[in-house]
């Protein structure tokens, strides 16, 4: 099964959900999507992949949300996404994608359902 995780190394929710699937005998894929950044074009992917709201997919909690204005319910999906794309610290953490589908793993425990 071809995986791979969009990990953030020091966020314990991140290295929880890998140890999980290797747990499971999965060894994905791993992007380091600080070090290397998610385009516009491969985040609105992922985002027809999670199949929920482009805002499930932001760390609202980050002082850059707050000082881009990210909550301000008129802004597009695309001006959303832009706004991950410059600044990947926005991006929820961490996503698992396989084939079409895509999870955000927080808690990691949701894994478990969605592996079997």
């Amino acid at each position: 099964m071809n995986m791979t995780i969009l990990h953030n190394p020091r966020c314990s929710k991140s290295r929880e959900a890998l140890a999980l699937l290797q747990a499971r005998g999965i060894e994905p894929e791993v992007v380091e999507y600080l070090a290397t950044p998610l385009t516009l074009a491969e985040l609105q992917a992922l985002q027809v992949k999670l199949g929920g709201p482009v805002r499930a997919m932001l760390r609202e909690g980050e002082d850059d949300y707050r000082e881009l204005g990210l909550a301000d319910a008129s802004l597009s999906d695309e001006q959303l996404l832009s706004a991950v794309a410059e600044r990947p610290k926005l991006l929820q953490r961490p996503i698992v994608v396989s084939g079409e589908r895509a999870l955000i793993a927080r808690p990691p425990e949701l894994l478990n359902d969605w592996l079997d």
